[in-house]
């Protein structure tokens, strides 16, 4: 267990825009950061971070909250781990015992796994490094691929012995079970008997955004041409090989900072360019390109530049997946390497300085390749030029970008000497198929996985809405982001004296002296929080309902305190204008939204007398409600005068 003082210490260190950066391209907007969201997928961001109130809020999909919760939902991790992984970021120190053999029996099945493929790295790193066979064999091929020691132990290579079941039978001595050893693919049981998937083999883990290992890939050594030469972990809770990109975690800050990211195909690609000081690159590591990976690149950035070997029937293959690239609205660039070449060999055998040239040099926009490529395939042949045409503009109408299609229509048009309104023509056409297939969907011919067409309206917790709604909603948020204020208000019944209050004491004091309560549940919960905590001496702050065990209030708090927008310090300079912010003139705002509360109060309470004299049952009682309506009347005529002055004051 964390001790509290402990999660305070990680909690207060973790600054939002530094936790979310790791995994989000942010760029500033006001005071505020914006980035594409990770939780759902969006063209236009709507992803908002605040350093000031160090959270983060999604105004298309909702989610928010501080970096711990951020780390959890990104993550998928439970708040002890999350914890922990913050406290490794920052360097904070956490006393943890080791697990007995009862606790990890107890452990869920995904953090039975992330423990035991923790405890497998450790283990082929150790196989590699330090026993004969690891040295003579896995060291040596990697040293021959001119892999430095600090390389290999950045990136964790291993080595697994060629024993039938070595690794199992050393897992299982150390307390982890066979079923989670089968689920993660470690071993491999049949007929009642076990070995190692990776036996014989050099290890590259695979490890995620975080930087956590959630698989492995093996390469065989040795001339047994009998076995595959490369395998990987099968899909497991952890590790889902078409959202996974190789190096990702070493990548994302070089990606980050160079606006662009290579992608190459294995593991030694990404290695070689990486120790060559190309650290923006990451591998698919063999499979198909997907979707989730190509939107994991789209969170750093726009830009990928794809490095083939020297076969044009490799990147003919590769069309549909570069396609998908232009379907994300991003940039592709293709390099090719002399033949018999890939980035792994050309990188070992030429200078940092050549091969920095030579892929700046030789990147070549993927449509203007396609282009070219297609023509000389095609050459003065009719049927095949009418072919390319189709599948160039196909490309074409893939990019969300109207401005971006015109201009690779015009290029295209001068490269394949064909008239622009021709191509304009067929993309025209392609559009539309488009437009009326996604409008049969959306009208319920299927599913689509369509681009987001309009802001989803943000999830709030489940209650009946009361007439009183927004006075209830404008109260809390004025709580939660100023209880700590001091504002100056003029006496109630001496008007020339002016007193000196924090917002938050003279919110609690007035609503509790006219017994005002809240209809919202969540909203009334948090002014009781407020109360519960003034009657102990202290107010608490945002940051105390941002981290507040109970997810309703906690969500509550954060969407009360983000705001999608923010006013830019350059534009009013530049247009010299005057605009006071709510913190300037935030007496007369609290004023105003305590007494529009009352106001709603006192009208909800007419109308209900109304309703009672309808059904009242006698004389007496009539003339009671009559006269209890009266004073209410007087009440709210009282309050609307003095909102009335202090609006248009």
């Amino acid at each position: 267990m964390i001790p509290p003082h402990t999660i305070q210490t990680i909690l207060e260190t973790a600054r939002i825009e530094e936790v979310v950066s790791d995994f989000v391209h942010l760029r500033k907007r006001g005071i505020n950061l914006i980035g594409l969201c990770p939780f759902h997928n969006e063209k236009t961001p709507s992803f908002t971070v605040s350093p000031a109130k160090n959270l983060f809020k999604c105004f298309g999909c909702g989610k928010g909250g501080n970096s711990l919760k951020f780390i959890m939902e990104h993550e998928r991790l439970s708040y002890v781990e999350a914890l922990r992984m913050l406290a490794a970021r920052y360097n904070i120190e956490i006393e943890e015992k080791e697990l007995t053999d009862e606790q990890k029996e107890a452990q869920n099945e995904k953090e039975s796994l992330m423990a035991l493929t923790a405890f497998a790295a450790q283990y082929f790193s150790e196989a590699l490094l330090n026993t004969e066979k690891g040295k003579a064999i896995g060291l040596t091929y990697f040293k021959e691929r001119g892999f430095s020691s600090e390389t290999i132990r950045k990136f964790q290579l291993g080595y697994n012995p060629d024993q039938w079941d070595e690794f199992t039978r050393f897992a299982l001595g150390k307390g982890y079970q066979l079923t989670y050893l089968e689920k993660a693919g470690f071993t491999i049981v049949k007929d009642q008997q076990h070995y190692d998937r990776f036996r014989s083999r050099v290890i590259f883990p695979v490890q995620s955004l975080s930087g956590r290992v959630i698989g492995f890939g093996g390469r065989i050594v040795g001339q047994d041409t009998s076995r595959a030469k490369y395998i990987n972990s099968p899909e497991s809770e952890i590790y889902h090989k078409s959202a996974t990109l190789y190096g990702i975690y070493f990548a994302r800050n070089a990606i980050l900072s160079k606006n662009e990211c290579y992608l190459v195909e294995g593991y030694t690609d990404v290695i070689s360019l990486h120790q060559a000081g190309f650290e923006n690159v990451v591998a698919s590591s063999g499979t198909s390109l997907t979707t989730e990976q190509i939107k994991l690149i789209k969170r750093f950035t726009p830009n990928i530049t794809i490095l083939y070997d020297g076969d044009e029937a490799g990147i003919k293959a590769s069309f549909r997946g570069i396609d998908m690239i232009l379907e994300e609205g991003m940039h592709v660039k293709i390099v090719l390497f002399p033949r018999g070449e890939d980035p792994d060999s050309f990188v070992r055998k030429n200078r940092q300085a050549d091969v920095a040239e030579f892929l700046h040099t030789q990147a070549k926009n993927f449509i203007t390749y396609k282009t070219r490529l297609l023509l000389s395939e095609a050459k003065d042949d009719p049927i095949q030029r009418a072919q390319l045409v189709k599948e160039i503009v196909q490309s074409i109408s893939l990019i969300p970008d109207q401005i971006s299609r015109g201009i690779y229509i015009k290029e295209c048009s001068n490269l394949m000497n064909i008239p622009e309104q021709t191509l304009i023509n067929e993309l025209n056409k392609l559009l539309r198929k488009s437009f009326e297939k996604k409008s049969l969907e959306m009208t319920g011919g299927g599913i689509a996985d369509l681009p987001d067409l309009t802001v989803p309206s943000v999830p709030q917790p489940i209650f009946e809405i009361s007439e009183s709604e927004y006075q209830e909603k404008d109260i809390i948020r004025l709580l939660l982001n100023y209880s700590h204020e001091v504002i100056h208000i003029h006496h109630e019944e001496n008007p020339d004296v002016v007193q000196s209050v924090k917002v938050g004491d003279f919110i609690i004091q007035d609503l509790v002296k006219d017994e005002i309560s809240f209809s919202n549940p969540i909203y009334q919960a948090i002014f009781n929080e407020f109360l519960s905590r003034q009657n102990e001496g202290f107010l608490p702050d945002d940051q105390y309902f941002i981290q507040h065990p109970q997810e309703e209030i906690a969500q509550t708090a954060v969407d009360l305190l983000s705001s999608p927008y923010s006013l830019s310090k350059n534009w009013v300079e530049k247009k010299k204008i005057n605009v006071p912010t709510e913190k300037s003139i935030l007496a007369e705002a609290v004023t105003s939204s305590v007494l529009s509360f009352k106001l709603r109060k006192v009208e909800k309470m007419i109308t209900e007398i109304q309703r009672q004299m309808k059904v009242a049952v006698n004389e007496e009682e009539s003339i009671l409600l009559m006269n209890r309506q009266l004073f209410l009347i007087h009440v709210k005529k009282m309050i609307s005068e003095t909102l009335g002055r202090i609006i248009t004051r």
